[in-house]
């Protein structure tokens, strides 16, 4: 069964129904078309419309759809309106949360005589379990983006600054065979290490600095996602303790990720082990999030979560300690859940590693 016929079984999309779909990475899971453009599925036949740029790429890209391109001065939602009067749709099912207001009273206008209906998220949540050959790529990510660190490691030194060791981090990645990067790459040193989502600066590594680094490559179209803190130098106790606090929450929590957990649960053994040892509040993110297509997807891993785990689904775990001027602790695998346990994708060790 196909990904469009699995989308079109869980709707029950009768006949008279189609799905018109806007986002990149849904079109790209259902078609496997990485341009621009849009596709139109149902019973009745399924199409990517594209323009002359994309044309020849959806072709090679999208077997088993019909390739439709826009005229000079035609608008995509034209090409659609005539698939729909070909196939005598009645109703569209479109992405509530992707399309602009502008975009969507202009497909209303243009693809006149149909009723609108909202897909509330229905493939995001087919996108959730990972197939075969989803979790082979992201496995290879995985293994780049593990090898890259280990590489990069031995030149790490005094003076460098964080902005140049993300960018030989990211070359190495791509040297490598990542087809490109799943995320802007986090390089946080000293001080800067509370900061979670740090931009990698002019700042120059010290001695006794920890270093928090958080990358990830894409392949074939799906992300990595490992960070990794090590320090140059013996770092001083306070920072020690916790990096050994950040390790044994991250420990906890992954060994509590299986099939049919809890995702609040699974949170809250990190987040109440971390609190336990003095930090409440300096854990203020989410323990993790599912991750494919794109960096961030769902199920997470929080404190307000209400769904439970499922197997083949990936998942990052990523406790992480933030004082402020003083530096941080982020450590983070990207894991594979199922029936039972869950399995490791980004292997580099957890151990404190000082260079």
């Amino acid at each position: 069964m196909t990904r469009v016929d699995r989308l079109l079984t869980a709707l029950a999309l009768p006949e008279d129904e189609a799905v018109i779909v806007y986002k990149p990475a849904n079109l790209f899971y259902l078609t496997g078309f990485t341009g621009e453009g849009l596709a139109l599925v149902g019973l009745k036949g399924r199409a990517v419309i594209t323009d002359f740029r994309y044309a020849e790429q959806a072709e090679k890209q999208s077997p088993g759809f019909s390739v439709l391109s826009v005229e000079k001065g035609q608008t995509h939602e034209a090409v659609a309106a005539g698939l729909c009067a070909r196939w005598e749709v009645q109703a569209l099912r479109y992405e509530d949360d992707a399309m602009t207001v502008r975009t969507y009273n202009g497909a209303r206008q243009t693809i006149p005589g149909v009723d609108w209906r909202p897909l509330t998220d229905d493939i995001e949540r087919l996108r959730q379990i990972k197939d075969e050959s989803e979790i082979v790529l992201i496995e290879r990510a995985c293994r780049i983006t593990g090898e890259s660190l280990e590489r990069i490691l031995p030149e790490i030194c005094e003076g460098m600054t964080e902005k140049e060791l993300a960018v030989r981090l990211e070359f190495d990645m791509l040297r490598h065979g990542a087809d490109g990067l799943a995320f802007a790459t986090i390089v946080a040193a000293g001080a800067n290490g509370s900061l979670p989502h740090a931009v990698p600066g002019e700042y120059r590594i010290r001695r006794g600095d920890l270093i928090t680094m958080d990358f990830g490559a894409k392949v074939g179209g799906y992300c990595a996602d490992m960070t990794r803190t090590v320090a140059l130098g013996q770092p001083s106790d306070e920072m020690i303790r916790v990096y050994e606090t950040v390790r044994t929450a991250q420990r906890m929590a992954e060994e509590s990720v299986t099939a049919g957990a809890d995702c609040r649960a699974v949170d809250a053994i990190a987040r109440d082990y971390i609190d336990a040892q003095g930090y409440a509040g300096r854990f203020g993110h989410g323990l993790g999030h599912s991750l494919g297509i794109e960096i961030h997807e769902s199920p997470r891993l929080n404190a307000t979560a209400v769904s439970a785990l499922q197997a083949n689904q990936l998942m990052t775990v990523e406790p992480g300690v933030y004082l402020p001027g003083i530096g941080g602790v982020r450590i983070e695998n990207t894991v594979l859940v199922q029936n039972g346990s869950c399995r490791a994708l980004t292997l580099p060790t957890t151990d404190l590693l000082i260079l």
